[in-house]
């Protein structure tokens, strides 16, 4: 997709949940959930590892099910073999974007997100979308 559709994506978006989030600095997930905090979008850290940690005041949840509000976009920082449940448990959820972060591929969720009438993001950095 070209950057003026995913920035399209991204102004219709108000929440998102990051899943695979780091209170590590150092780590991708931790920059993005910073600069998407700064930039004004509600986020929901998640990684089972950190739950009940803060991410920049974030309470950091260990599943998308504990989450009680509606989230537009799931932003995916998990090996490609989660993928596939993340997307279903997305689907599930009602969440209508899903978003993998750069060199996380997988054609058979994307083909599974858009039967569901899903808008599928592969292989993106929505900081580095936003940044340009």
């Amino acid at each position: 997709m070209n950057k003026e559709i995913l920035k399209s994506i991204l102004s219709k978006v108000e929440s998102i949940a990051v899943i695979g989030a780091s209170s590590n600095p150092s780590r991708d997930s931790n920059k993005v959930i910073k600069f998407l905090i700064e930039r004004g979008y509600e986020v929901f850290p998640i990684n089972p590892k950190e739950k009940d940690n803060k991410i920049y005041g974030k309470k950091c949840f260990s599943d998308l099910s504990e989450i009680n509000k509606k989230i537009d976009m799931v932003d995916i920082f998990r090996a490609k073999d989660h993928v596939l449940k993340i997307t279903e448990d997305s689907i599930k959820a009602g969440i209508n974007i899903i978003w993998t972060q750069e060199g996380i591929i997988d054609e058979k969720s994307e083909t599974i997100a858009k039967n569901a009438g899903v808008t599928f993001v592969m292989n993106e950095c929505p900081k580095k979308v936003l940044e340009n």
